[in-house]
């Protein structure tokens, strides 16, 4: 890898901007480095370089590579963070600085596992970019761990498949999250990485490049005659996602038939949906597996229509259509979210991303905080909607009452009933992606039920309830009442 490699790559993507600082980086990091040697026995540098370039292919900002180009300069040279501070300014040493304190992360059991995603949380609220740098450092180590002792090999993989690699997901980063849990699958099962990779990759290569033909032979001509433009391209599932597979649905290789999906990619959003009119005239669709991502994007950002359809042969095909800028999104998450959208660091932080801050405020009990942000931010996300058109974004199996209170507290107070996608629901029902609720309140009411403890989701809602229902002259009343004792 070179300097010149990655500043081409750069200006791809930046063509206005001065990239004088990157060659004044790789030159700091040079000299910082020089006659250091990595376990393969390359040149030191090779590695920072690798970071930089991947950070140029998720389309990072300026500081950013500059950060992934000097990473490990404070911790492995005798440079110190004061001396990147004074050559490159406050926002790059404080990103090599996040980048530093996560170096120290290490796979130690559930207990030290609890404190390294507090770590990775707080970076992630400080600064997302720390943990785009993270992620590509990882890799590149991962590509060449085979320069360590097997036990390390191990153990470098189980802590990335552990701690990395979900957060990768979250952020929607999935041409990381991938990289990193194939690599992972090859070192920690060896043999069945070789095993599904021979099946995959040699006996069902030529099998799934004729189908594609087929579709290829039948679409291709509807398409032309649109005059839309568009790229065709295969979408394989990558070696560790078919192994979960075959592990969580206890099937052999031969009954996952999921393991491509036809991606079209299009300028414009109409053009999405002309596409998928397209592809549902050609094919019947398969009933409740159509997914409207664009209208309702995932909690990550992710965008796209998906629809599966019974193509040639009658075998069920995956269509996803999206537009180039949803495209990249879909690859590289919120790094390309940064990229499109806006050069303001808040504005691009996911709402869960910033809740992690005020969690870690009330909550000092590493074990406590870590139930916490799981409960409320690591699990799948939905958006439901207000009669108003507002979005909401809350916890998968969110209740009413836990909607009520993110719209307002008062709501949640007084809230006596619900009403889902125009029928009246309990306030205990779960709620589903793209739900239209209205709460019925009782503005009469001024307490919340105790009870509603027993199944809310959300953090705020629990504290709304705990802390009106102390105030209640019910609740206080029950508490001068005997304890009756069990006969």
């Amino acid at each position: 890898m070179t300097i010149d490699r990655i500043i081409k790559k750069f200006e791809e993507n930046h063509p206005n901007e001065d990239t004088t600082k990157l060659r004044l980086a790789y030159d700091f990091a040079l000299e910082a480095h020089a006659g250091q040697l990595r376990k393969t026995g390359e040149p030191y540098i090779q590695h920072p370089l690798h970071t930089a370039f991947l950070l140029t292919e998720i389309k990072a900002d300026l500081p950013t590579i500059i950060a992934g180009l000097i990473h490990d300069v404070p911790e492995d040279t005798d440079k110190t963070i004061e001396d990147v501070r004074k050559n490159f300014g406050e926002e790059v040493a404080t990103l090599v600085e996040g980048v530093t304190k996560l170096g120290k992360i290490k796979y130690r059991g559930i207990e030290r596992y609890r404190e390294n995603l507090k770590k990775m949380f707080l970076a992630m609220a400080t600064d997302i970019r720390v943990i785009f740098i993270k992620f590509c450092d990882r890799l590149h180590n991962l590509r060449t761990l085979e320069g360590l002792p097997e036990a390390k090999q191990k153990r470098i993989a189980q802590e990335t498949l552990e701690i990395y690699a979900p957060i990768a997901g979250m952020l929607g980063i999935w041409r990381l999250k991938w990289q990193l849990e194939d690599l992972c699958f090859k070192y920690l099962y060896p043999e069945k990485f070789q095993e599904l990779e021979q099946k995959y990759e040699v006996e069902k290569k030529a099998e799934r490049n004729q189908y594609f033909q087929k579709i290829k032979k039948e679409l291709l001509p509807r398409l032309a005659e649109t005059n839309l433009k568009y790229d065709l391209e295969v979408r394989f599932k990558h070696l560790y996602s078919i192994y979960q597979k075959m592990q969580r649905k206890d099937r052999k290789f031969d009954e996952i038939y999921d393991v491509f999906a036809l991606r079209i990619i299009v300028p414009t959003i109409d053009d999405c949906y002309k596409v998928l009119g397209i592809i549902h005239t050609i094919w019947r669709p398969k009933p409740n597996r159509f997914k409207d991502y664009i209208a309702v994007p995932k909690p990550n950002g992710y965008r796209s229509l998906h629809t599966t359809i019974f193509g040639p042969e009658g075998k069920a095909v995956e269509f996803q259509i999206r537009t180039q800028e949803m495209h990249e999104e879909s690859l590289y998450g919120l790094a390309a979210h940064w990229y499109y959208k806006a050069k303001n660091q808040n504005e691009l932080q996911p709402h869960w991303v910033k809740e992690i801050v005020d969690i870690q405020k009330e909550i000092s009990d590493t074990s406590e905080l870590i139930k916490n942000i799981k409960l409320n931010i690591f699990n799948d996300r939905i958006f439901v909607f207000s009669p108003k058109g507002d979005v909401f974004e809350l916890p998968e199996y969110s209740t009413p009452i836990d909607f009520a209170y993110a719209v307002h507290t008062n709501i949640g107070n007084q809230a006596t009933g619900a009403i889902i996608n125009d029928r009246l629901a309990k306030l205990d029902q779960e709620l589903k992606n793209g739900d239209l609720v209205e709460i019925i309140t009782d503005k009469g009411r001024q307490y919340p039920n105790r009870d509603w403890l027993k199944f809310v989701k959300t953090k705020r809602a629990r504290d709304c309830i705990k802390q009106f229902a102390k105030k209640s002259p019910i609740e206080n009343f029950k508490r001068f009442l005997p304890s009756r004792k069990k006969e």
